[in-house]
């Protein structure tokens, strides 16, 4: 599998060839295309039908909502969840280098809004202004924020600014709980702080840290190395450490390009299976929640029973994390936690161990899909 290391000219050759291998399958796909349209346009009518009837009540009073991020699958089930509600939608999202994205054509929008994408040089002033612009013009009334890894923090920049100059509200969280969250190193320290558990836990800056903790781990633990930030060439590494022996140790934690400003964690290693959760958090009260098992492939997500036991633990602890963080929290939150199943004489014991948290929309958010009178 190529990485962000790999020659230059292997990814283009792997481009090349996924490429012509969409032209081979062009015939099949639009035969697809068009047979999910001519299902979609006989058989599919419930829709339509039940927003007609949300809009013609009287007690009903329709909301401009705002979803960013309409070119991702989870904003995409947002946006139809609303529009399923009979609320009226604005779409917005980043179209980099001028390719236009999928949501832009959606029928659940009305609207859609090109945004500038925040960047290094010009920070994110551009962005939050243009948000500002879309949510006065629109007169919207709830932004609903379906962040990407780069730019969750933006977002909450961008709803405190929204809220204190509109009465817009914000399906976002602010900027001190995005970013605490948002790091694998400051979420485990928040975690730790609220009295919840979790793995053990290291923040290394130098080779010499990481062979310190390994040295001197007292029940010989095994290892893995995250790095702190967005690093998609290293985020698939699960090298275990310490490994066989001293020599390979060392030698695979010589290849880890580690330092000051690009700071790892070195967290212990859980035997158990990987879960992950979705939740949508208003006012400190967990409003709509959802767990699956781990999948490497996105949008290969199965949610499991919610009266099951593995669900409920899931469920406890994220009630039990919104409700020591505060009242104020608003927004997304997704945890990943690997799950330990130990059998003795009282039955199965579950143990849950959070390692990492996403504060946005997490692609699970599409197995809310059909619940769009419980979700707006």
């Amino acid at each position: 599998m190529l990485d962000g290391t790999s020659p230059w000219h292997l990814h283009f050759a792997q481009n090349a060839v996924l490429i012509l291998i969409s032209i081979l399958f062009l015939p099949l796909t639009t035969s697809i295309l068009l047979s999910s349209y001519l299902i979609s346009f006989v058989f599919i009518q419930d829709v339509p039908r039940q927003r007609q009837c949300l809009r013609a009540s009287r007690t009903f009073v329709p909301q401009t909502v705002l979803i960013t991020g309409v070119g991702m699958t989870k904003g995409l089930t947002l946006a139809r969840l609303f529009y399923e509600a009979g609320h009226d939608v604005i779409g917005a999202d980043f179209e980099p280098y001028g390719v236009q994205v999928c949501g832009r054509y959606s029928r659940s929008l009305r609207k859609f809004f090109k945004l500038p994408k925040p960047t290094a040089d010009d920070g994110s002033a551009y962005y939050i202004n243009a948000l500002l612009r879309v949510v006065k013009q629109e007169r919207v009334d709830l932004w609903v924020s379906c962040s990407g890894v780069a730019s969750a923090v933006e977002d909450g920049q961008a709803k405190e600014v929204i809220e204190r100059r509109t009465s817009c509200r914000a399906i976002q969280f602010d900027v001190a709980t995005t970013a605490t969250l948002h790091e694998k190193d400051t979420f485990t320290q928040e975690t730790e702080r609220l009295g919840l558990p979790v793995p053990e836990t290291h923040n290394v800056t130098s080779r010499d840290a990481v062979h310190k903790v390994l040295h001197r781990s007292p029940k010989r633990n095994s290892y893995i190395m995250k790095s702190v930030g967005v690093d998609d060439a290293v985020r698939g590494d699960m090298t275990l450490l310490p490994r066989r022996t001293v020599s390979e140790t060392y030698n695979h934690v010589a290849q880890i390009p580690i330092s000051d400003q690009k700071p790892w964690v070195l967290q212990q290693f859980i035997k158990g299976k990987e879960y992950l959760t979705h939740a949508l958090v208003i006012e400190g009260k967990v409003k709509m929640f959802v767990a699956c098992p781990g999948a490497d492939l996105v949008m290969h997500y199965e949610a499991l029973p919610s009266d099951s036991p593995l669900s409920r633990a899931m469920l406890a602890f994220t009630m039990e994390f919104v409700a020591r963080s505060g009242k104020s929290m608003t927004g997304h939150l997704s945890f990943d936690f690997l799950v330990d199943e130990n059998a003795n004489e009282k039955g199965a014991e579950l143990m849950l161990k959070p390692i990492e948290c996403n504060p946005r929309a997490h692609t699970a958010v599409a197995l809310f899909s059909g619940q769009g009178s419980e979700i707006s």
